[in-house]
């Protein structure tokens, strides 16, 4: 189940789901990544809060540069660069990682047993690609991990009640999952799907089964979380946290 923790009076998003990682969705009043002009001063106060509370220091709090790839780095300390990365992994506990989001759905998965994780960025084209199971096909070839044991965290996102699509898109998307049935509607001859459960559906097909689905709408809880669509193409974005201990 999803809650909201405050650090010094500010809203975090947590999920009663993971225990044993620190993992985490920033709100607005959190925000660590902007584009606005004179947002300097909060985004580094707010940059400090976080790393204060994940005990890390603000050179290992990495993210990388996304563009709605489906390309999968592992994170390695001293690396701080990570072009064109739409998924990054976290094998060890001296850094933390974030990536960022204004409608696209946040994905962060943990392996208890391993104790191992990742975050993915998964926009619709990220979707259609499953970048998702491309995740999790990497956490089991390359560190034996076991499905089963996976735990994902599927963030805040725009749903199915405000993202329209056309069909170019919807037709990507419905080839992404086995059964599409349940996952769009038409609505006044528009078509809205659900990204969240796209997602969710992806990766119970290759073995997921401990999921957490955030039932916050990035459009319509506007006043909690950033909204591409909502905010005219804002460059604010709240964030994906994962730190392993």
């Amino acid at each position: 189940m999803f809650y909201f923790e405050n650090i010094n009076g500010k809203k975090i998003l947590k999920s009663d789901l993971i225990t044993t990682a620190q993992c985490f969705f920033t709100t607005r009043e959190t925000v660590i990544k902007s584009m606005q002009e004179n947002t300097n001063k909060i985004l580094e106060e707010n940059k400090k809060l976080l790393c204060n509370y994940l005990n890390i220091s603000p050179q290992n709090f990495i993210s990388p540069t996304q563009t709605h790839s489906v390309n999968i780095q592992i994170a390695q300390e001293n690396k701080y660069d990570y072009p064109e990365t739409d998924a990054l992994i976290l094998t060890n506990i001296h850094q933390a990682i974030y990536l960022n989001f204004a409608d696209c759905t946040p994905l962060i998965f943990y392996d208890e047993k391993q104790n191992i994780g990742a975050i993915s960025h998964a926009g619709w084209r990220g979707t259609a690609g499953r970048i998702g199971v491309l995740t999790v096909e990497k956490l089991v070839k390359e560190y034996n991990s076991n499905t089963k044991n996976i735990k994902v965290l599927i963030g805040p996102a725009i749903s199915k009640c405000c993202y329209n699509v056309g069909e170019d898109v919807f037709y990507q998307l419905k080839n992404s999952v086995k059964n599409f049935d349940n996952l769009y509607e038409i609505r006044n001859g528009n078509i809205y799907v659900d990204l969240k459960n796209i997602n969710k559906t992806q990766l119970t097909e290759v073995g997921i089964e401990k999921f957490d689905v955030c039932p916050y709408c990035t459009c319509c809880d506007n006043n909690y979380f950033f909204s591409y669509r909502n905010e005219n193409g804002t460059t604010n974005r709240h964030s994906a946290i994962l730190r392993l201990i």
